[in-house]
C-alpha cells in the first residue's frame, strides 16, 4: 500500500475529493431535509423554485446526497468505478443545485464550487507517476 501512495502523485488529492463528496452528500441530505420539514425556510420567487416544488426538490436533494456520499466513501477508499460515478454525480448535482439556487442562493453557490472542485481533483490527479 506504501508503495502504491508514493509512486501516484495525485492519490492525496483524490482521497481529499472523496473526503469533499461525502461532505458534499451531507450538505444534500441536510438541504433536502430541511425542504421536506420546514419548506418556509427557503426564500421563493414568484414562480417558486424551478420546475418543482420543495416537497421534490427535498426528496432529490437526499437522494443526490446519498449517492454522492457513496460514492464519495469509494473513491476516498479507491475504487476505481468511483472516479466515473463521482465526475457524473457531481455534475448532475451542480445542475440541479443551479436550478435551485433561486431558493437558496449562496448555499448552492457554495455546493456547485465544491462540485466544481470534486471533478475538477478527479479529472486531473490521480493514477500520475511520480517523477
Amino acid at each position: 500500500m506504501t508503495e502504491r501512495l508514493a509512486t501516484e502523485k495525485g492519490t492525496g488529492w483524490v482521497a481529499f475529493a472523496g473526503v469533499v463528496a461525502v461532505l458534499i452528500g451531507v450538505f444534500n441530505a441536510v438541504v433536502g431535509t430541511v425542504a421536506l420539514l420546514e419548506g418556509s425556510y427557503y426564500v421563493s420567487t414568484r414562480q417558486g423554485p424551478l420546475l418543482f416544488d420543495l416537497t421534490v426538490w427535498g426528496w432529490l436533494h437526499i437522494g443526490a446526497g446519498l449517492l454522492i456520499g457513496a460514492a464519495g466513501l469509494a473513491l476516498f477508499f479507491g475504487a476505481g468505478w468511483a472516479r466515473v460515478v463521482i465526475v457524473l454525480l457531481a455534475g448532475f448535482n451542480a445542475l440541479a443545485q443551479l436550478a435551485f439556487v433561486s431558493a437558496a442562493p449562496v448555499w448552492g453557490t457554495l455546493v456547485i464550487a465544491l462540485d466544481v472542485l470534486v471533478i475538477w481533483a478527479v479529472m486531473t490527479h490521480g493514477n500520475e507517476p511520480a517523477s
